[in-house]
């Protein structure tokens, strides 16, 4: 674990794997101190906002440091949602090259295997989903397009999305639901949260 500061009311802690983020997640997550504000994951780090007037700098990085990350909890407790998909997406077939498996084992293999959201970013709602099935890690387009629709599901690295909304964006697309993932009036906003498990179904 390597801690860096950013500015002077955060702490962004570098690990070496999305393991070991998640597991420092949850660890901290479950045992908060005052002052600290938000922890947010993503792919090999952890963000740690906090407010100078209520904790100390060293404080921080201690409690950081001295957490001990916390397994996955059992997937029988995890909330689960079941995303409909026509699988339509223009990079389907590319997909099916990259990986060797024909459009419809691309299809079993996405549908076959619950994920979990790890973490949100890029824009508002968007989950990264990791622990599908492995055999579905692609690249990236080698060029993003400049708008993919909201709704459009995809897959990239060891990662599958839905797209909350209409943005530019370099992931495969595979699929489409009509499922909003996305309600800024919603309680709660994003329909897929850190820790959520995804499930999804051919239309």
């Amino acid at each position: 674990m390597r801690l860096r500061d950013v500015g002077r009311s955060a702490i962004l802690a570098e690990f070496e794997d999305l393991d070991t983020v998640l597991g420092y997640f949850r660890a901290l997550d479950a045992d908060p101190v005052r002052g600290v504000q938000e922890i947010v994951p993503a792919s090999r780090t952890l963000l740690v906002r906090y407010d100078p007037a209520q904790v100390t700098r060293d404080s921080v990085g201690e409690w950081i440091t001295g957490a001990t990350a916390l397994p996955p909890p059992d997937p029988g407790e995890a909330e689960e949602v079941q995303l409909a998909v026509r699988y339509d997406g223009p990079d389907l077939a590319d997909v099916a090259e990259h990986t060797g498996l024909s459009v419809d084992e691309v299809v079993r293999a996405h549908t076959g295997t619950p994920w979990i959201v790890a973490f949100a970013g890029f824009a508002p709602g968007f989950g990264y989903l990791v622990d599908g099935d492995p055999r579905l890690r692609v690249p990236r387009r080698a060029e993003p397009r400049t708008a993919v629709p909201a709704g459009a599901v995809a897959v990239a690295g060891e990662f599958s999305g839905v797209y909350p909304r209409s943005s530019p964006g370099g992931w495969q697309l595979i699929g489409t639901t009509d499922t909003v993932v996305w309600d800024p009036e919603g309680t709660p906003p994003a329909l897929l949260r850190p820790g959520v498990r995804v499930r999804f179904t051919a239309m």
